[in-house]
């Protein structure tokens, strides 16, 4: 098992009125899974995958990654675990507009101390792997949303990670760019790496083994 989510609950307070994100949310993730999460917007997609990605926590419930214990983890451990085994791949990018298309790759494994040599071949095994050899002194704002999500997904897979977390990973992309994507998603869930989507779309959708539907941060209709 690469993870379970167990009676996971999430909310905001204002004004004394508790505003559930997530409602009672038990999920068990096997290694190797591609997982799809659907529901309107505001049911919790993004938040869901916030929580497995350890980039927000939550108030009530228990979640362990590889039989480690995240809840009571300390926020230094938490990182490190999301570092070591989980690539994100957002919606708006989140490339960062100072470095260059081959310093935003790159940028996972400065985190990691992986040596200078075997980061080069790393980056331009991904830069080949993308086609965006052209585009590697490149910056983000020189870049159309289709490369720039190329990069983005570049950049989450260098690390080699165990898990994807993907949240509207073709939301800016047109139809062609979307299927280039999810066949790139098809290829990687088939070499072993574990995928977990959030999309609007039942396409998309369907390339997930697995669907589950959230509805005001609950689970239905599974």
């Amino acid at each position: 098992m690469l993870l379970e989510l167990k009676n996971i609950f999430k909310w905001v307070t204002q004004g004394g009125t508790r505003t559930f994100l997530l409602k009672d949310i038990n999920l068990k993730v096997e290694e190797g899974d591609f997982i799809s999460i659907m529901g309107p917007s505001g049911s919790g997609k993004s938040t869901l995958l916030n929580v497995i990605g350890m980039l927000d926590n939550f108030q009530e419930g228990e979640y362990n990654f590889l039989n480690e214990s995240v809840h009571i983890m300390k926020e230094k451990n938490r990182s490190k675990l999301y570092k070591e085994y989980i690539g994100f791949v957002f919606q708006a990018y989140h490339l960062i507009d100072e470095l260059t298309v081959y310093e935003n790759i790159e940028t996972p494994l400065l985190y990691k101390n992986v040596k200078s040599s075997e980061r080069k071949a790393l980056v331009a095994d991904m830069l080949d792997r993308f086609n965006i050899v052209g585009k590697k002194d490149l910056f983000p704002s020189q870049l159309s949303g289709g490369q720039q999500q190329l990069v983005g997904i570049a950049r989450a897979l260098i690390a080699k990670p165990k898990l994807i977390l993907a949240d509207e990973p073709t939301g800016n992309l047109n139809s062609k760019q979307s299927e280039e994507i999810m066949q790139l998603f098809k290829e990687l869930n088939a070499e072993g790496v574990t995928i977990i989507q959030a999309t609007h779309s039942e396409t998309n959708a369907a390339y997930g083994s697995r669907i589950i539907h959230l509805l005001d941060g609950g689970r239905n209709n599974i």
